[in-house]
Order: C-alpha cells, then sequence, then structure tokens
C-alpha cells in the first residue's frame, strides 16, 4: 500500500500565505483524485495557536475553499524526515528551512513554491517569493491566491511523478 506523498508549505507565521496554499493545494489534489496529505507551518512562533488571518480565509471561501480548524504552528525539524516536499513561500522561509536541515537529503526537500510555476520556473529564487499579504488588503490576499494558483498544476505534477494517484 502506497503511503500519500506528504507537503507541507511554510511562511512566517502561518497565519496567510502558508495555510492558503495548504488548502489550496490539497483541494486541487483532492479534485484531481491523488493522494496527497498537505499541512502548513510558520518559521517563527509569533502567531502560534492563532487561527488563519480572517482576509486569507475569504479569501478562499471566495473561491470555493473552506479554511476550517487552522491553528498556526512552528515548522519542526524533524518533519524533514516525514514529508516528501517543503514549500517555501518566500526567499527568507527558504533560507530559515535550508538553515534547519541537518543533511542534503533534507536540504533537497526544500523549494520555492513558485518554482513549480511554469511562469517563474526558471527565474531566480529571488523573482519567485510571494510577498506577506499581512500588510495589505484584500487585494494583496488575491494577488497571493493568484501567484499560490499558478504553480499548483506543477506542485501536483511533481506528486504525480512519485505515483500517488488514487486507482
Amino acid at each position: 500500500m502506497n503511503t500519500p506523498y506528504r507537503i507541507i508549505t511554510v511562511c512566517t507565521g502561518n497565519i496567510c500565505r502558508s495555510p492558503m496554499a495548504e488548502f489550496m493545494v490539497a483541494a486541487a489534489a483532492d479534485h484531481a483524485g491523488m493522494d496527497v496529505e498537505v499541512d502548513s507551518a510558520g518559521t517563527s512562533a509569533w502567531e502560534t495557536g492563532n487561527p488563519i488571518d480572517p482576509r486569507a480565509a475569504t479569501t478562499l471561501k471566495r473561491h470555493g475553499i473552506a479554511a476550517a480548524n487552522h491553528a498556526a504552528r512552528t515548522f519542526n525539524p524533524a518533519w524533514f524526515a516525514d514529508r516528501d516536499l517543503i514549500l517555501a513561500l518566500d526567499t527568507d522561509h527558504y533560507d530559515a528551512l535550508q538553515a534547519l536541515a541537518s543533511t542534503p537529503e533534507a536540504a533537497s526537500k526544500v523549494r520555492m513554491l513558485r518554482s513549480f510555476d511554469p511562469a517563474v520556473a526558471n527565474a531566480s529564487r529571488d523573482e519567485q517569493g510571494i510577498y506577506d499579504p499581512w500588510y495589505g488588503d484584500a487585494k494583496d490576499f488575491q494577488v497571493s491566491w493568484e501567484l499560490i494558483s499558478a504553480a499548483i498544476p506543477g506542485i501536483l505534477a511533481h506528486a504525480a511523478d512519485y505515483g500517488h494517484a488514487r486507482g
């Protein structure tokens, strides 16, 4: 029996970008009939225990995705062992995750989420980040939605390469 392909999305506080990506990738994988599990975390403990930002939840809801039962948490380095893909939402998250990786194998699991977006897949890492919408308004959360959405087909294709379609 195959185990699910495990993805974790990571941003700063785990209340905006990473939970949006978590729920969006999970919904897309479910819609595609793929055996993929997605969760999320932050690189800091600033928001630990807090729910998803209401503006992020509203953006998801507007696109038909419910964001229930989210509580922010901090990335645990032990998770390198049981996650197949670790998606950083911006360059500072990528750098923090690389610093936490204790082996080259663990470090190789860390990718920029937008590295799966064909429009920027070959761009520098500095051009693949998603800025923090927390400081903005609803338009900024919509931009996050669009940038995450553009990467989802590539993320699912990557997971499918590991044979995780439900059969």
